[in-house]
């Protein structure tokens, strides 16, 4: 089941990738899937911090962040057609009501998009299903 998109298949790849990596980034934060103990010396503990807010807590991995800022510049008919793939992915959709699913997501557009995709969890994974669901 082809069908003809505004956004390539190679940049929905694309996404799914930068998604993979973001989830990863989350993953590799945890050891055993649990906190880290925290040691403090208190010898050298002060009461004056001498840093520039959290600069140092920043992570070098800025997936997330691109991911957000792409999906943030897509055009309504963009991201509504990422957002269908999404859900065909999932299974809320068959690849055949493609288009229904778009027009469903344009419909019910309501705040960020990003923040909408990225609050899955299983983002890559729908996208690359979505993909293989519709042929592309």
């Amino acid at each position: 089941m082809a069908v003809d998109l505004t956004l390539s298949a190679d940049t929905i790849r694309m996404f799914a990738q930068k998604a993979r990596a973001a989830a990863t980034a989350l993953e590799d934060t945890f050891e055993d899937g649990h906190d880290g103990e925290i040691e403090f010396d208190e010898q050298t503990l002060t009461d004056g911090h001498h840093h520039d807010g959290l600069a140092e807590e920043e992570a070098d991995d800025m997936s997330e962040e691109e991911l957000r800022e792409l999906i943030e510049d897509l055009n309504v008919d963009e991201a509504a057609e990422l957002v269908a793939v999404t859900w065909i992915g999932r299974g809320d959709f068959e690849a055949g009501d493609f288009e229904q699913a778009a027009q469903e997501a344009r419909e019910r557009a309501e705040g960020s998009t990003a923040k909408y995709l990225l609050g899955m969890p299983m983002l890559a994974d729908y996208l690359e299903a979505g993909l293989d669901a519709l042929e592309l």
